[in-house]
């Protein structure tokens, strides 16, 4: 009785450690395979997502063959999908690619493409990323400059500064300053006396660490805007304004996507210097202007062409181009005076290019804290600002001389030396004692329409992965 009892009791615990035991087992084959199964899923969405990416990459190729074609060569509307082939056969995934794009006058600007991956074995299992491929233009820049230049100790430059030529930099800045050019000779125009071979970059300012010299010129013939091509979308999509046979065009935007336009009938005749030109009789002051004229910039071709010069001012609204060019086989060549303020209805959507054939100025009787906003392109010209001497000023004048702080929000394009502040003897005498610089980088992204690239090559931007 005694040894059936003991074998009773070891059967019992036999049954119950072998109920403890498969159950631990079961529990952590369980554990294991939902780890497997979540391992694989994990597998698959990263898998997924480097399809995705691979859909960016090969557009991006796409586009480098087919530059603007934004229908995958089809003609037809998307999604477009692509299979990824397995090297040992079959195919692993896929991406689907849909494609949209920012198109002004027919031309595009910018591509937006969403591409979504997923592979054979987890079809599920989606990522999805979103990028922005762009030709890199001269937005990107604060200033490209085709002549020697002095950023004076007053400089506060936010962006990329390149000139093709020699660069005394003694402002402050907090991105590359590049020269083309190995050495150059500095002359007492530019605070060299006597004149003296100085290295492509040179100066007081700093930090000298992203100073390089010499670096690949930008071409100006290349990156020169197709003004025939500007004035023949303002003439059949934008707004045109034909020769005055006098002094030109007071244009100022409208927060509501329109422009007031004047002619200019009568302006003040003052004395300003240039480097260029010496001491010169000017008329950058607008006197009197005919009856203003609203036209509606549309916002699929948003160009407004002059064939005259223009006064430009006024708070712009979207994306838009203003040009000042004689088309006509004429030796005059438009300028563009930059009137008052130059601002955006909404500072991350907007923009402006501004186009003059020859010289970009900021006028006279300006604002004592300036803000100009856009990309200011001096095509065979110069940006600046002229001297302006009270010995010479009438005595309403006399107060704008000089001026206090210039805001340039935005890039500055010119073919010839830039200037805006003048000095004599070291002392400040006319334009702006102080100067601020910042490339927008909003605009180096989605650039207004018709900005010269530097590159034909499209280049990814703001790449995220959408939910």
């Amino acid at each position: 009785m005694n040894k059936l009892y003991h074998r009773g009791f070891f059967v019992i615990l036999v049954l119950v450690f072998s109920a403890v035991f498969f159950t631990l087992l079961s529990s952590l084959s369980g554990f294991i395979f939902v780890q497997k199964k979540a391992q694989l899923a994990k597998e698959n969405q990263e898998k997924a997502l480097h399809f995705a990416e691979a859909g960016l990459e090969y557009y991006k190729w796409f586009l480098a063959h087919n530059e603007n074609d934004i229908t995958n060569g089809t003609g037809l509307p998307g999604p477009y999908v692509h299979t990824v082939p397995d090297p040992e056969g079959g195919t692993v995934g896929s991406f689907s690619l849909d494609i949209d794009a920012d198109i002004f006058c027919g031309a595009v600007s910018s591509i937006k493409i969403v591409s979504t991956g997923q592979t054979v074995a987890a079809p599920a299992y989606k990522r999805t990323v979103e990028a922005t491929y762009v030709q890199p233009s001269v937005a990107e820049f604060s200033h490209i400059v085709d002549a020697n230049v002095w950023a004076g100790s007053d400089r506060i430059i936010n962006g990329p500064y390149h000139s093709n030529q020699g660069v005394r930099m003694d402002g402050t800045h907090n991105a590359k300053v590049s020269s083309g050019v190995e050495s150059w000779t500095c002359t007492s125009s530019f605070g060299c006396s006597p004149a003296s071979t100085k290295n492509g970059v040179f100066g007081s300012g700093g930090p000298q660490q992203l100073w390089e010299f010499p670096t690949p010129g930008v071409d100006f013939s290349g990156i020169s805007v197709d003004l025939a091509q500007l004035k023949g979308f303002a003439v059949s999509s934008g707004v045109y304004l034909p020769p005055t046979g006098g002094q030109g065009y007071q244009v100022t935007f409208r927060n509501n996507g329109t422009v007031d336009v004047r002619e200019v009938t009568g302006t003040a005749l003052v004395w300003g210097y240039s480097t260029k030109n010496g001491w010169q009789r000017e008329r950058s002051v607008i006197t009197n202007t005919a009856n203003v004229v609203n036209y509606a910039v549309p916002t699929n071709c948003p160009v407004v062409f002059a064939e005259d010069d223009i006064w430009l001012d006024g708070v712009v609204s979207g994306k838009a181009v203003i040009a000042a060019a004689n088309i006509s086989p004429q030796s005059i060549e438009p300028s563009i005076i930059l009137n008052g303020n130059i601002t955006y209805a909404n500072a991350q959507g907007d923009g402006l290019t501004a186009i003059a054939e020859s010289d970009i100025l900021v006028g006279l009787q300006v604002p004592n804290i300036m803000d100009i906003r856009g990309v200011f392109i001096a095509q065979n010209g110069h940006f600046g600002r002229n001297h302006y001497s009270t010995s010479f000023l009438p005595s309403l004048y006399d107060p704008f001389a000089t001026r206090a702080i210039l805001n340039t929000t935005g890039s500055v394009v010119s073919k010839g030396r830039v200037g805006t502040k003048w000095t004599s003897g070291g002392v400040y005498v006319s334009g702006f004692n102080q100067r601020n610089d910042s490339f927008d980088q909003s605009l180096s992204i989605t650039p207004p329409p018709f900005t010269p690239v530097t590159s034909q090559n499209y280049k990814l931007h703001l790449w995220k992965e959408v939910n």
